[in-house]
């Protein structure tokens, strides 16, 4: 079995990016027959239980032909917005008559760099992503290209890709393309090049293999854009592989992936909670605290959330989605973990029972979103 196979075949949580050139046949027409393999993978990996979203581009390419706007020409900002708009039903209308067949049905998330930078943005999109997953339904993510100016795009949907699989804390990212993985060489002119099954870590060794390897075609990314978003995707835990979207021999391109044709797997930096928690821990400067009492300490040592029944006072000024400190009566810190809610909203809840509010969420830091601190785990702390 190869390392990519392996990967697909453990992997729990798997985003899949698209790029034009596979979605769009010559003609510049939705690739039909494309889309139908491709949704009949995605339903595979939902009937084994695993949770699955994908970035499509296309929406630009699609609405440019709708708008007579001509390939080849480099689009002015207002124009490729233009495009995007006429494009995006279209790209949907693709995905939705793909899933269809399978009971699912294609759901659009339309992202911007800040969505993914703004810590409250990002969680309200992680949420909604997530509760996709547990319905029938698949997300197809696109740049919202509509509204996004020069400086807040993303430029390309394989980085987009790369945040998406941080949001989802996936542990595995796809990456469909025109070529077969990372080689030594460009394999169009040399072939002698090597191709590489396997990539410990993107350095910049590894990077420079990408230069010559950019094959053309409507989309805006490359080879290099590919290990770029490789390298954001394993810092946060999360294996990437590179691969055909069209395999030689035929099929759709996660079945080929499972049954070894040749791709490139660059190598996760550990797993995605562990990243997620690392950035909890020391990745941001806490904006408050919630002081809590003997009974919530002894929760959270059990590995439970932490509920506004356990809070006795709300400290600092923060907002929805910031890291706060959670600290026992006598000021010692027991853990820090991302707030559910505002200070004004916790401040009110400080005390509570679960039957007493009327708010979404019960708690106030989700266990999933809270790490204990180093002295918590080897002496509980008492208040």
């Amino acid at each position: 079995m190869t390392a990519a196979a392996a990967a697909l075949l453990a992997a729990r949580r798997v985003v899949v990016k698209v790029g034009s050139s596979l979605l769009l046949d010559e003609a510049g027409s939705p690739d039909a027959a494309f889309a139908a393999a491709l949704a009949g993978d995605l339903a595979m990996l939902r009937s084994r239980n695993v949770g699955v979203a994908l970035v499509s581009s296309g929406a630009v390419a699609l609405g440019r032909g709708r708008l007579g706007l001509p390939f080849g020409r480099r689009l002015k900002l207002e124009e490729k917005q233009a495009a995007a708009s006429a494009g995006q039903a279209a790209l949907m209308r693709v995905w939705e008559t793909a899933l269809a067949p399978h009971g699912l049905c294609a759901a659009q998330v339309l992202l911007t760099r800040a969505d993914t930078e703004a810590r409250r943005s990002w969680l309200n999109a992680r949420a909604t992503l997530e509760a996709l997953g547990r319905l029938p339904a698949v997300a197809v993510i696109n740049e919202n290209d509509t509204t996004a100016t020069e400086e807040l795009r993303f430029g390309d949907n394989d980085r987009l890709a790369a945040r998406a699989a941080q949001m989802l804390r996936a542990d595995l990212l796809v990456l469909l393309s025109d070529v077969d993985g990372l080689h030594t060489a460009d394999p169009r002119v040399d072939p002698n090049a090597e191709h590489l099954a396997e990539v410990e870590a993107v350095t910049p060794q590894v990077l420079a293999l990408a230069g010559a390897v950019d094959p053309s075609g409507v989309g805006s990314g490359g080879m290099a854009t590919k290990l770029e978003a490789a390298r954001m995707a394993a810092l946060s835990g999360c294996a990437t592989v590179i691969a055909r979207g069209r395999p030689l021999a035929g099929g759709s391109p996660l079945a080929a992936l499972s049954n070894g044709v040749r791709a490139t797997l660059v190598r996760a930096q550990g797993t995605p909670q562990a990243a997620y928690k690392a950035w909890i821990a020391g990745g941001v400067l806490p904006a408050g605290a919630l002081v809590i009492d003997a009974g919530a300490v002894k929760a959270l040592l059990d590995g439970r959330s932490l509920l506004p029944a356990g809070v006795r006072a709300v400290q600092g000024q923060f907002g929805k989605g910031d890291v706060v400190r959670v600290l026992t009566l006598d000021g010692a810190e027991v853990a820090r973990g991302v707030c559910v809610h505002g200070v004004d909203t916790a401040q009110r809840l400080v005390g509570l029972r679960s039957d007493a509010h009327t708010e979404d969420r019960p708690e106030l830091i989700h266990r999933d979103d809270l790490v204990l601190a180093a002295a918590t785990l080897k002496e509980p702390a008492h208040g």
